[in-house]
């Protein structure tokens, strides 16, 4: 499940990043078809970072929707070099994906 697909784009000054990330994103208010509550389950926090330097920091909660798609400029990058994001849920769970800028 942890996946994310993500790009980085460099022009005049400015990288633009857009990332997928494939998660459930579950409130823990819905229920199955057996009337069970679906525990929840969502990304609580996202990164990302260039360097050393941390560009973008968010914070989530249940009412993200399921594979949230995520969208930032940042003044700086290179073109060849690495930038990397990743979340953390609710449940420990994490994923992490590098993405050279283009």
């Amino acid at each position: 499940m942890a996946k994310i697909k993500i790009r980085a784009k460099y022009s005049n000054g400015i990288t633009q990043v857009k990332a997928l990330m494939n998660h459930p994103m579950e409130t823990g208010l819905r229920k199955d078809s057996d009337g069970k509550e679906i525990p929840a389950h969502f990304i609580q926090e996202v990164n990302c970072s260039y360097g050393d330097a941390t560009v973008m920091r968010c914070n989530w909660g249940p009412a993200v929707s399921k594979n949230p798609y995520v969208s930032f400029k940042f003044k700086g990058g290179q073109i060849g070099e690495t930038i990397t994001l990743g979340w953390i849920d609710n449940t420990g769970e994490s994923a992490m994906q590098e993405a050279t800028i283009k």
